[in-house]
């Protein structure tokens, strides 16, 4: 975030979801942000695929099996396969088994520079039409040898959750940013909206945010190499391998942070003109950064 009139503001920062989490509140709300912290470390320990004890974890080692999931797991499965639905699977949740194989393995934090890795295994695309969902009696049922990683979507989520919990205590205004991940409520006193700060490389640009939620997607960062050859976390669901769309960067603005984070990542994976009219279809405002360096507005963006 950009700075805003921090005399009336209280900032707190923690760490949770492999990233730095930042809550922007009333300078006298003094303890409101304590439940937030523990619903990222909830959620934190229920989807993280790096944890061998979460749930998510648990889910996978038992793909091709029908598997018994909780609520929160349920409700995280259904909008991620929603997801891969509307957007005919160029956001696809299964990617898991293929991210490891491509090295990351663990959190970025513990990952090498240079590793290793694995041989490939055939890719085979739109595995996510075969999972089975029971909804009634919360079975889900993952294709033999696949994955799920809810690692973006869930982390749009959860900055949604914590932003509710902030709104349902009475707060005036608030504000929940998950590393550049974020949703806003209301307005900080005398100030127009909320000042959002989005880096593009070596310079930065500064959009203004007066409710809803904003997402960045970028193969800019979370690089590493992997038997010589450079990868991203940003994985193509119809190669299995690292985008190379020719826009490294997303970001959006929409009314939730996870429509945003959603329609982000299918921008960048849909390259500059797909990606454009994704955005203006769902009438959502963007700005794609191509990998010659050049800006791409669309929508009612304005920075």
């Amino acid at each position: 975030m950009a700075a805003v009139h921090q005399e009336l503001l209280r900032e707190q920062h923690f760490t949770s979801m492999g990233t730095e989490i930042s809550l922007l509140l009333p300078a006298d709300a003094s303890d409101a942000g304590e439940p937030v912290v523990q619903l990222f470390d909830e959620w934190d320990r229920r989807f993280s695929r790096f944890r061998p004890d979460s749930e998510l974890s648990t889910l996978n080692a038992r793909a091709g099996e029908a598997t018994d999931v909780s609520e929160p797991m349920l409700s995280a499965l259904m909008a991620a396969f929603d997801a891969a639905r509307a957007t005919d699977g160029i956001f696809d949740p299964l990617l898991a088994r293929r991210m490891v194989e491509l090295g990351y393995d663990r959190t970025f934090t513990q990952l090498p520079t240079e590793r290793a890795g694995v041989s490939l295994s055939a890719w085979q695309p739109g595995l996510w039409r075969d999972v089975a969902i029971d909804p009634i009696n919360r079975r889900l049922t993952l294709p033999a040898g696949s994955g799920v990683d809810l690692g973006g979507i869930v982390k749009g989520m959860a900055v949604d959750a914590g932003l509710a919990v902030l709104i349902a205590a009475g707060l005036p205004f608030a504000a929940v940013n998950a590393g550049g991940d974020l949703a806003v409520h209301g307005i900080p006193p005398s100030t127009p909206a909320w000042p959002i700060a989005i880096e593009l490389g070596a310079r930065e640009r500064v959009v203004t945010l007066r409710s809803g939620g904003l997402a960045t997607s970028s193969a800019l960062r979370r690089r590493w190499r992997t038997n010589g050859s450079e990868q991203h976390h940003l994985l193509d669901p119809r190669t299995g391998m690292p985008a190379q769309s020719g826009v490294v960067q997303a970001s959006v603005a929409a009314a939730s942070c996870r429509q945003a984070e959603i329609a982000a990542k299918v921008a960048l994976l849909s390259g500059p003109t797909a990606g454009a009219t994704f955005l203006e279809e769902h009438r959502l405002a963007g700005l794609l950064l191509t990998d010659d360096g050049t800006e791409w507005h669309v929508g009612r963006w304005t920075s």
